[in-house]
């Protein structure tokens, strides 16, 4: 009897032993079956929801699903990570992470709520984003030295705008600030487009902010270019000299990459990187990020993991530097 009874019990143990490997192959040979969700955790109008958005549109062709935009800004990037950090694992769920998100935002948290370094897996970086300073044409500045001996004569009376506090714009403009020992006031709005806005209305005067945001109003004359954060000059910005001429040593720009939920199959994340790779090796998109004088840089996971904890360390640094204070 014993015998009998564990002889069918055995075989459905085989069975399903059998059969599980199959579903899951055929789990990653179907995906993806419906659109997958991109979670981009700044407002719609800044720099990582333009780029995001370039590139989702591409993906999604070459996955043979719609990559659709989910905006959750707020907290600097906390919300959007913590969504991603608690999304279901099963390759319809990505974030599109970035410096300030992704290592600003925790750094800037007297309890991080996230590690992203740890709770994520990751796809691949695509992207490296300078921040661009620029002005209000109305202001009588061309130059980087002009803006700071402006800022100088005006004694704290000249508005930087940011995307809010601990983000991208905020770290990179203060941090300008103290390397060139200039006074300004800080004004955080809440998110790229709004702060950008600002220096078109006249608002505020300047910002530091990631190039993708400004580049069309640089080239529809509504903005002023007047230096970028790369350390040596661009051929994507050939008429815009670096900070650093002026600023010694300056050196403060960004990336930007997918990452997915930990646990997510490997053999999706590994088909997300190759539809990622095939996307960004299409001549229209490498054009429009051009355009936004963004540097396509393609790395794998290992090394992807890599730039991320330099710039926790790096931004660590800056923070410090200049002075913001931890919640």
């Amino acid at each position: 009897m014993k015998t009998s009874n564990f002889v069918p019990l055995a075989l459905a143990v085989t069975a399903c032993l059998c059969t599980t490997p199959a579903s899951a192959a055929d789990t990653v040979s179907d995906y993806p079956n419906r659109p997958v969700r991109m979670l981009v955790p700044n407002a719609p109008g800044s720099s990582v929801d333009t780029l995001s958005r370039i590139v989702a549109s591409k993906l999604g062709e070459v996955l043979g699903q719609q990559v659709v935009a989910d905006n959750r800004a707020g907290a600097g990037g906390i919300i959007g990570m913590e969504i991603a950090k608690a999304a279901t694992p099963d390759g319809y769920t990505m974030i599109s992470a970035t410096t300030a998100a992704s290592t600003v935002a925790v750094l800037l948290q007297k309890n991080p709520s996230f590690d992203p370094v740890k709770d994520y897996d990751y796809v691949a970086q695509f992207a490296e984003t300078p921040n661009m300073l620029v002005v209000n044409p109305s202001l009588p500045v061309k130059s980087v030295k002009e803006l700071i001996d402006y800022c100088k004569g005006k004694q704290g009376q000249v508005n930087m705008a940011s995307a809010g506090s601990g983000s991208q714009s905020h770290l990179s403009g203060a941090y300008f600030m103290q390397a060139g020992n200039f006074p300004s006031l800080h004004v955080p709005y809440k998110g790229g487009g709004a702060s950008v806005a600002s220096v078109i209305a006249g608002e505020s005067h300047w910002t530091l902010t990631p190039a993708p945001a400004v580049m069309s109003y640089v080239n529809s004359g509504r903005l002023r270019a007047i230096g970028h954060s790369l350390p040596k000059p661009s051929p994507l910005m050939p008429n815009i000299p670096p900070i650093a001429n002026t600023v010694p040593g300056f050196d403060y720009s960004g990336w930007q990459g997918f990452f997915v939920p930990k646990g997510t199959p490997k053999a999706i994340t590994d088909k997300l990187r190759t539809a990622l790779i095939k996307t960004m090796e299409q001549p229209e998109v490498k054009k429009l990020l051009a355009v936004q004088a963004t540097e396509i840089v393609i790395r794998g996971p290992a090394e992807f993991r890599k730039v991320v904890q330099e710039s926790m360390v790096k931004n660590g640094k800056v923070i410090k530097a200049v002075g913001l204070k931890v919640d």
